[in-house]
């Protein structure tokens, strides 16, 4: 029993650190691959703690492997933007305009039900309320209500709110998100002009964002990024 409690003992400490040493992030909403190694090394840590005739070692060097894999995997992904979509995919919009779009909810296996039900989780009742819907990399939905429908800020009580998309991230990390400027329909020679007039290239860029009507914000890389 004792032998048990200790390998218990030194797998949770184990498994504590190598969930931190992956990230905050292995705490919240999981992405695809980050689920998979959680998985892989619950089902891991728990044959040397049923089985005592194991070594521990067969336990510990398959969970620091798979720990391993995902840092590397990780900072591929911060380098390689077609990489890190092939692992993770990116978010799809499915509702633009009041319009759901609904080729695109057939594409992502999303039914009625499913839209219906992470509507209700975020307190909408009434479809023709939404005006914009988005599918994040976890899974998860969010919502922009109309603006008859926003419930009105201080700041914003005599404005109404908004009535378009909210801005779209069109550069991240020197990477142009060719996607996105033609679902904004902007193109990249809008872009290209918009980077001359502020003496930058897209490389120089480590987040610029844009709505339907080329209104625009850019943030430049630090030196300690471009690095």
């Amino acid at each position: 029993m004792a032998i048990v409690l200790i390998r218990a003992v030194i797998l949770y400490v184990l498994i504590t650190f190598s969930l931190r040493l992956m990230g905050k992030r292995q705490l919240g909403e999981l992405q695809p691959s980050e689920l998979v190694v959680t998985i892989l090394i619950s089902n891991i840590a728990a044959i040397p703690v049923e089985d005592s005739s194991i070594p521990m070692i067969m336990g510990i060097v398959p969970i620091l492997t798979l720990v391993c894999l995902d840092v590397i995997m990780s900072g591929i992904m911060l380098k390689s933007a077609k990489f890190r979509k092939l692992m993770i995919g990116s978010p799809r919009i499915i509702i633009s305009e009041g319009e759901i779009l609904q080729k695109e909810m057939k594409r992502l296996r999303y039914t009625v039900d499913d839209l219906t039900e992470a509507m209700r989780e975020q307190q909408i009742f009434d479809i023709t309320q939404v005006h914009y819907a988005i599918v994040e990399t976890t899974g998860k939905i969010n919502f922009l209500l109309k603006k008859d429908y926003q419930p009105a800020e201080k700041q914003d009580a005599n404005a109404g709110g908004s009535t378009k998309n909210p801005p779209s991230v069109i550069i991240r990390d020197g990477i142009i998100d060719k996607d996105q400027l033609r679902l904004l329909d902007l193109g990249e020679q809008w872009l290209h002009k918009v980077l001359r007039e502020n003496n930058l290239s897209e490389k120089g860029v480590f987040l610029m964002t844009s709505d339907s009507g080329g209104s625009y914000t850019i943030i430049k890389k630090s030196m300690e990024g471009a690095k």
